[in-house]
């Protein structure tokens, strides 16, 4: 298993970062009337993900990594509360949202597994994609 240097080697920041942009792509589609709203509250909780991620790597300890991917798991939580909100509100079409929702439930099932891997004292898994 290779050595993770950087937060930018892990897979799950990567996806984190694809995630972001697929989040933008569909607030941009969202009424006006929700840039202040829901739109706004989706791109924060998307950009909490990635940044949690890298913070928490770049701390000194252990337990604090383990916090902030805690942290990006409650940022997950919140972007598909308003994923569900968006779709059964009727602001963007609901393929779309199930789709956004797939991906949101997979970063937070392999958050979750690096959080297992690191309480069970394992190495992070780093992309092998660059």
């Amino acid at each position: 298993m290779s050595i993770v240097k950087s937060y930018q080697d892990l897979r799950i920041w990567k996806q984190a970062i694809e995630l972001v942009k697929s989040v933008y792509q569909l607030t941009r589609k969202l009424p006006k009337s929700e840039l202040y709203g829901l739109a706004s509250q989706m791109q924060r909780a998307a950009v909490s993900v990635p940044s949690n991620i890298a913070e928490g790597h770049n701390r000194l300890h252990e337990r604090e990594f383990i916090q902030f991917l805690n942290i990006s798991l409650g940022s997950c939580a919140e972007l598909e509360t308003q994923l569900i909100l968006v779709r059964e509100l009727g602001l963007s079409d609901a393929k779309e949202c199930n789709e956004l929702l797939e991906f949101v439930n997979s970063e937070a099932k392999q958050i979750r597994a690096l959080l297992n891997r690191i309480t069970s004292g394992q190495q992070p898994a780093a992309s092998s994609k660059s």
